[in-house]
C-alpha cells in the first residue's frame, strides 16, 4: 500500500506543477478537470500513511505471537 500511495502522490505531484505552469508562463489555465487531478496527492498521501500504519499493526502482532 505504501508503493501504491507513492504512485498516486507522485502522479499527483505531476499534475500540480504542471497545472500552476500556466500560471507562470502567462497562458490560458487548464480546466477545473485538471485541478481535481490534484488531489490525487493528498489522497496519495492518505494510502500510503494507511499502508505504514497497517505495516505497524502487523509487525507488532508478529512480536506478541513471537513473545508468547
Amino acid at each position: 500500500m505504501v508503493r501504491i500511495g507513492a504512485i498516486v502522490f507522485i502522479v499527483g505531484a505531476i499534475a500540480t506543477l504542471i497545472t500552476v505552469a500556466p500560471l507562470f508562463l502567462g497562458t490560458d489555465p487548464f480546466p477545473s478537470v485538471a485541478y481535481a487531478v490534484c488531489m490525487l496527492m493528498g489522497v496519495g498521501f492518505l494510502i500510503a500513511g494507511a499502508g505504514v500504519l497497517r505495516s505497524i499493526a502487523a509487525q507488532r502482532r508478529q512480536a506478541r505471537s513471537a513473545e508468547r
